[in-house]
Order: structure tokens, then sequence, then C-alpha cells
């Protein structure tokens, strides 16, 4: 599914990934543990396609997600760490998604209620102007509502609450079965029921790499 082979990317010659190497397959279910500026945000940056590789590459179902991006990215959904400020309503915001993707706009509406969030009375308002944790639970149920194979989650829970991270991790159990994910987060004992691989990072390199 993602193979990455020796890796390297820096910034202004600082070094902030060191040869990575790196497969991801079905079932899968890793979380992303290391130091802020170990180079989590940067890897996946680059499995997205946001960030050409100085060296080495990155393939993601057989294809380099920076040169054909689009091709790459339809087998992915990704859930950002902070929700991007976007100038849509939700309507639109659902259109404009469903239309690049195909996902049935009802989903959306279904794991929303899951996540104890009833987005129907704010359908014509702006995304931006709404709560952290309302941004945060939209952008998860949309990428759930694409139903691909592989799905990225950066810091997924900082903006909820308890109830709201309960939730999400009831989800993520049921949702992913027979799909893999990368998860960076912080909080283990959170997921340690629902990951079974753990990949750690520091200064750019892959220091633990174990199934649990």
């Amino acid at each position: 599914m993602i193979e990455i082979e020796n890796l390297c990317k820096s910034f202004k010659n600082q070094s902030v990934l060191n040869g990575i190497n790196l497969s991801i397959g079905s079932d899968d279910k890793i979380i992303l543990l290391g130091q802020n500026g170990a180079g989590k945000t940067t890897l996946i940056r680059c499995i997205l396609g946001e960030y050409f590789p100085d060296s080495g590459s990155v393939s993601v179902y057989g294809t380099k997600p920076y040169i054909k991006r689009e091709a790459a990215l339809s087998h992915v959904s990704f859930v950002p760490q902070i929700p991007p400020p976007l100038n849509l309503t939700v309507n639109e915001l659902l259109s404009y998604s469903s239309g690049l993707s195909g996902f049935d706009k009802n989903k959306v509406i279904e794991y929303c209620n899951m996540l104890d969030f009833d987005i129907k009375p704010h359908l014509v308002k702006t995304f931006y102007k709404f709560s952290g944790g309302m941004k945060q639970k939209l952008l998860i149920a949309i990428a759930f509502a694409r139903d691909t194979d592989f799905y990225i989650f950066d810091e997924p829970t900082a903006n909820l609450d308890t109830a709201g991270r309960e939730k999400f991790y009831i989800m993520l159990e049921k949702l992913m079965k027979g799909k893999s994910f990368i998860m960076i987060s912080h909080r283990i004992d959170e997921v340690k029921n629902i990951v079974n691989r753990n990949i750690e990072l520091d200064l750019g390199r892959i220091v633990r790499d174990e199934k649990i």
C-alpha cells in the first residue's frame, strides 16, 4: 500500500528526515510517536505529496504522490491536526468534497451524529466560524465517509473533549476493520487496544518499529 525508501528531506540545510524506510500493508494500524521536531508531520506531508523528497521515494498504491497527487490521494483519507480556515459553508464544503470523492453526503451527517454533533442546523454556516471541536468532528466525518483503504490521522482528537475522544475511538475501531491507518498521537493509552504497530521517530530516523 505505502512504500517509502531511503526518504530524506531537509529545510534550509536542516535535515528533518534521514533515510526513512517504511512499508505499510493492509490492516496495519499504526501509532506514530516522537518528540516535537522528530519528523512526524514532515513524513506525513511527504506521503500526502505536499513535499518533494530531496532523495529517496514515496509510493502510495504504486503512485508517487508528489508527481501524480490526485491519483495517489484517491486511496487516502486525511484528518489534519489544525483544521484549514475554509471560507465555505458546510453545504459548499460537502458538495465540493463529495464532488471530488464521490461519497454520500448523508454518511457525513450519520458520522457527525455518531460524534454527538448534529450538523443539520449548521449546513448554511461558514466552516471557519465553527469551534475547534465542531471543525474536527466534521473533518473526521468527511474522512470516514470517503471510505478509502488508508487513513492518516494527525492528532485527530486534539480539539475534542473527553466524550468526543471516546466517540471517535469507538468509530475508529468499528470502521477500520480491514483497513489501514497511521495516526500521530501522544495519547498511546487511548489507542493501545486499536493499533497493532508502534513506530517511533527521533531526529528524522525510525528508532522503533514493532508489532504490538
